[in-house]
């Protein structure tokens, strides 16, 4: 018989200081190494190579990674009707993956920012929150998440920045950010 986490809960990772999507693949490498299934929906990141495709692949089936955006950054501002549309199909997408009794850990990185875009409205969110079978243990990354998001979580970590080389003009590198 399969293991089942037994009682899943809602985790949220947010703030504006840096390792929010890597202690969910951190949470995500330690429940595959005790024989649990992981499915990561990544909103508004596509078509560009982060180190954990490459790792989830080699952790396959236990572990898959779906991107849902493009290689461009999103307007905060004006959003383009694509991303609004990826966005939305990656939520429904993510519906159906919590509730396929498949996997024991769902991890929505950056929705919170989908959500603080407009590409997501929070109570669609909210209502993926609810259908969560009780078994299933869901993480939601990115800053500025919504209070009702907090409210409905059972816990909440925020990341705070204190000091980052980016201010000093180094970019993204690779195995480290991306």
């Amino acid at each position: 018989m399969k293991k089942r986490i037994q009682c899943g809960y809602v985790q949220v990772y947010t703030g504006d200081g840096k390792g929010k999507t890597t202690a969910a693949l951190g949470l995500a490498m330690r429940a595959v190494g005790h024989g649990f299934r992981v499915y990561m929906v990544q909103f508004m990141k596509g078509q560009i190579f982060y180190g954990e495709l490459a790792a989830a692949g080699k952790l396959y089936p236990n572990f898959v990674i779906k991107q849902a955006g493009r290689p461009d950054f999103v307007n905060p501002e004006k959003p383009e009707k694509i991303d609004i549309k990826m966005a939305k199909n990656a939520l429904k997408h993510s519906e159906k993956v919590v509730s396929s009794g498949k996997y024991d850990i769902v991890i929505l990185d950056e929705i919170n920012v989908a959500v603080k875009f407009n590409l997501l409205n929070v109570n669609d969110v909210l209502k993926l929150i609810k259908i969560k079978p009780s078994h299933v243990e869901l993480i939601l990354t990115g800053r500025y998440a919504d209070p009702k998001i907090l409210k409905a979580a059972d816990l909440v970590t925020e990341m705070r920045l204190l000091k980052h080389y980016y201010n000093k003009g180094i970019m993204a590198r690779e195995g480290i950010e991306r």
